[in-house]
């Protein structure tokens, strides 16, 4: 006879969801599935049912839970059930690239102490590749149960999952209560966007629960008055029917006779008093010691360690585990899976019961006791167990104790990048050391960053750190400085500077370094995103007092950080200097042992190497440098850098490729300048490939998530728009798109220098005649002009002024430099031959170059300037090719009416109302060649004169 029945009784819709479910997964087609209801209603029976079903199909099951030991423990669940993972053979982790060193957070077997933490999204994504990866072999069932009990780190997790899974064999399988609760609204906001099914478990019925007794007592012949008062004093949850009795047939109330199950007495138990009392009755039946066990774990929690009971007991092996035998025998405990040393209760209400028969006096004595043998057998309290001695210190009275302790727990939670945790955590520090000013001070000092992390800026500055006034002025400014980096964070810049200037006055005129060299760099990053003329020079003030202060005050984290800044904002006049600055960032960062400063320093010198020289080996070393260190912001950022020079380099396909799977990662794990570097990167692909819709769209998305002076703007009319007008042989327009761009620079000075206002700009200024020596001497005296992308215009600027100069071997020379320059960038190579060609005709080869750049333009389809070669080539006296392809390029509507390549390209002018002349220089054709073009369209397509035709054109959609 057992008391627990051996199958899923009541449930027939549900197990048909969760076996529906399981099935799709196996399709690739999985999800996540919410198991809710009240405690005991059958959730955790269910997920046992999943899981047996699940592992009976080959799928790999893991599992992990809420419940645990103290206060919440961030990430506790997931970790748990990764942990399982490596209990056969462990997982193929050739897939993870940078995101394995992210999972030593979850897995031991994985950290790595030279790793940086990153945050919850991307822990997220590092666990949504892992399960993934191991899914690739076999489909693969995440259980999750008691979501109710889990962190918000946990739950930040699950949402990611869910948003998600929909293609990958992975379901995810979570039981939470109905009760009210941020668990239940986020799952409930899941479910409704689709990102999970929601099952909701009932109360069985009276005849489900007739079932139910009778799987139980495995007999049929059941008294119905039982079933009755079942039915009435457990109100069809299943846990409590188990509970009611298993009490009954122990306390010998109910009991098997030749005739069936007999009740014995009278069956008139209250409820909830009935499952307390059962409780109660089955530990008393254990004798004192054997109740003191079970009510120190209970003290412990719904989970508990046999040795740190036997610590607080003083039993020995024998005799402690006799009592857990004798409660595992009466429905009271059970073996915790997979350690071997932890037991868990059967369900969290019997630790719940046996905490209502402790008196205050108990408790706090247990409390005490217990926290007492936890600080012996853990000394510093590693992990877990500083919040758990937290609480007990709170339950056995001591409340600075446990401010204290619990203020620790959150300094290690935010560390860990668990700021939801530690918010929640110091929240308790703080209302716990109130009349402690210094204290509350100390709190405050790891609460701000932890709002900072989790966006809950309005609050951060609602604690009120100017009301402080009994305490010192420098920690006050500490605390000020503190909220100046919450507003950066928020991109309140001008409150941020007030903040700042606040500390200031805190700390008078004469204040020592190792005060004033945070200030300074917060201060200077504040200053560099105010847009403002000389927000440049004035943010480089700041950084290099900071470095100074830091340097002499052996301030590492600012130093490095000022000298990084320092490094970005040189960049433009010196690239040797910012290498310089790099370097020694580098230099601290690896004296120091600090990684992430590290991996930012390496890929800002290698990106300096990619502007001076096009070359990307150093880029590449510094991915691989990242990835191990678990660095993710900085591989994406190396990965945005490597698609854009796929898009310079010509590498179209696989710029794309690498762009759009670029921006879905950083659009998911939120990191917004990459994404806007990214959406720029992709308007200059479709604009380097003369497609201007697309081109135009990009930008539109870059505007939609860009704010207001987005250093990355000038670049989408500089490096993108200006390139799709050359490609439509529009230089007027291509250098309108340039002066826009300087004037984006001009209002606020950007550290981004491919723009083209140090390089086509130049260029097209010198050939029509804007630009003459002087001014080509002062755009090109800067480092960015000598970076290898701008140079290679620069230099045909410099070639095209001496050969005006009758200067021809020296404009020779110059040309070859340009095209040594040029040799990585096919596009601008041909195109800077076809912008100079006539320039060249006395020191040059034109023909040559013309034929090279018409080929190149030809066979890429850019019709416009392949005809403005063939038109120069003409003018020069050269044969010209025929080309008869191009006619893809005609819409389907004027094909039909027999209109010409050529004829199109003045149809397309002909929407702007140009003349015939301008249309001629446009195309190189003569006014009377165009004007027969347009008496031919008018007569094709029908149109009764010019003007009509030029409106026909201008309202044309293909």
């Amino acid at each position: 006879m057992q008391t627990g029945a051996s199958r899923v009784i009541g449930r027939d819709q549900e197990v048909t969801a969760v076996t529906g479910a399981l099935s799709r997964t196996r399709d690739s087609r999985g999800g996540a599935v919410f198991l809710t209801g009240e405690a005991g209603i059958g959730k955790s029976r269910l997920a046992r049912y999943a899981a047996g079903a699940a592992f009976d199909e080959g799928m790999r099951v893991l599992k992990g839970r809420g419940t645990t030991i103290g206060p919440m423990v961030p990430f506790r669940p997931i970790a748990e059930a990764l942990l399982g993972l490596f209990r056969g053979d462990p997982p193929d982790d050739s897939a993870l690239g940078p995101y394995k060193p992210v999972l030593g957070t979850l897995i031991p077997e994985w950290h790595d102490h030279r790793s940086t933490t990153e945050s919850v999204v991307v822990l997220a994504e590092a666990v949504l590749r892992l399960l993934a990866s191991v899914a690739r072999k076999t489909a693969v069932l995440l259980v999750l149960e008691d979501l109710h009990e889990a962190d918000a780190e946990t739950l930040a997790v699950v949402e990611y999952l869910a948003d998600n899974l929909e293609d990958q064999p992975v379901l995810l399988l979570a039981t939470i209560r109905s009760e009210p609760g941020h668990a239940l609204e986020l799952v409930r906001r899941m479910v409704q966007r689709g990102s999970g099914a929601l099952v909701e478990l009932h109360r069985l019925s009276q005849y489900e629960v007739g079932q139910m007794t009778a799987a139980c007592l495995e007999s049929d012949r059941i008294p119905p008055e039982l079933v009755d008062r079942l039915w009435t004093d457990s109100a069809g949850n299943p846990f409590v029917v188990e509970e009611l009795l298993h009490g009954m047939v122990s306390g010998g109330l109910l009991v098997a006779g030749a005739h069936g199950w007999q009740v014995l007495g009278e069956l008139k138990l209250p409820v909830p008093a009935a499952f307390v009392r059962s409780v109660a009755h089955r530990t008393d039946r254990l004798g004192p010691q054997g109740r003191e066990v079970l009510s120190i774990a209970a003290v412990l929690g719904h989970r508990f360690p046999l040795s740190l009971v036997q610590k607080v007991t003083g039993v020995d092996d024998r005799e402690l585990l006799s009592h857990l035998h004798a409660g595992v025998a009466a429905q009271l405990v059970t073996p915790d899976e997979p350690a071997p040393d932890w037991y868990a209760f059967r369900h969290p209400l019997t630790a719940d019961a046996l905490l209502a028969q402790l008196t205050l006096a108990e408790r706090v004595d247990l409390s005490a006791r217990t926290a007492d043998a936890i600080e012996d057998l853990h000394p510093g309290l590693p992990g877990d167990w500083c919040p758990l001695v937290a609480k007990l210190r709170f339950d056995a009275g001591a409340g600075t104790e446990a401010g204290l302790l619990f203020a620790e727990a959150g300094r290690r939670a935010l560390a860990g990048g668990a700021a939801e945790s530690a918010v929640t955590l110091l929240d308790r520090a703080q209302g716990l050391l109130t009349e402690e000013i210094g204290l509350r001070a100390d709190v405050l000092d790891t609460l701000l960053p932890a709002l900072a992390e989790t966006g809950e800026f309005e609050r951060a500055f609602a604690l009120d750190v100017a009301d402080l006034q009994a305490l010192e002025g420098p920690r006050r400014a500490k605390l000020h400085s503190r909220l100046s980096r919450v507003a950066f964070t928020a991109g309140w810049f001008t409150e941020g500077v007030e903040q700042v200037r606040i500390a200031r006055t805190l700390l008078g005129p004469d204040a020592p370094d190792a005060l004033t060299a945070a200030l300074d760099v917060n201060l200077a990053h504040l200053t560099l995103n105010i847009p403002s003329p000389d927000r440049i020079s004035s943010a480089e003030g700041l950084a290099r007092r900071a470095a100074q202060a830091a340097d002499r005050a052996q301030l590492p984290v600012e130093a490095c950080e000022a000298w990084q800044l320092l490094g970005i904002i040189a960049r433009e006049q010196d690239i040797n200097e910012a290498n310089e600055c790099f370097g020694k960032a580098l230099a601290l960062a690896d004296t120091h042992h600090m990684p992430i400063q590290h991996v930012y320093a390496l890929v800002r010198l290698a990106g300096n190497d990619w502007l001076q020289h096009g070359d990307t080996a150093s880029l590449d070393r510094t991915h691989a440098e990242a990835s191990r260190a678990g660095a993710i912001a900085v591989a994406h950022n190396v990965d945005a850098i490597l698609a854009l020079q796929s898009v310079l380099t010509g590498e179209y396909a696989v710029a794309a490729e690498q762009i759009e799977r670029c921006l879905q990662t950083t659009t998911r794990l939120r990191f917004h300048s990459l994404t806007r570097y990214l959406l720029m990167s992709k308007a200059t692909l479709a604009a380097h490939q003369g497609n201007r819709a697309a081109a135009d769209d990009a930008i539109t998305e870059f505007e939609a998530v860009a704010k207001s002076g987005a250093q990355e703007y000038p670049l989408c009319f500089g490096l993108a728009r200006a390139f799709c007008a050359l490609l439509e042989e529009n230089q007027t327009l291509a250098m309108t798109e340039l002066d826009r761009a300087l004037a984006l620079e001009s209002q606020n000075p950007t550290t981004f220098h491919l723009s083209g206002t140090h390089g086509m700009r130049v260029l097209l200024g010198v050939l029509d005649g804007r630009f003459g020596w002087a001014e080509h001497q002062a755009l090109t005296a800067s480092s960015a002009a000598g970076m290898r992308w701008n140079r290679q215009f620069t230099e045909l600027a410099h070639a095209v002024l001496l050969g005006r100069d009758g200067r021809a071997d020296e404009a020779l020379r110059a040309f070859q430099h340009a095209q040594e320059a040029a040799e990585p960038y096919p596009l601008a190579r041909h195109l800077g031959l076809r912008l100079v060609a006539g320039e060249a005709t006395s020191w040059g080869d034109p023909v040559a170059w013309l034929r090279s750049a018409e080929e190149y333009f030809h066979q890429r389809t850019i019709p416009a300037v392949a005809s403005a070669c063939r038109g120069l080539l003409r003018q020069a006296g050269a044969p010209v090719q025929q080309r008869r392809s191009g006619t893809d390029q005609v819409p389907r509507q004027l094909r039909g009416q027999g209109v010409t390549v050529r004829e199109f390209e003045v149809f397309v002018l002909l929407a702007d109302r140009m003349g015939n002349k301008a249309i001629g220089t446009r195309l190189h054709i003569s006014p009377r060649t165009v004007e027969k073009h347009v008496a031919s369209l008018i007569a094709k397509t029908g149109q009764p004169d010019r003007e009509s035709l030029s409106a026909f054109a201008a309202g044309f959609g293909g």
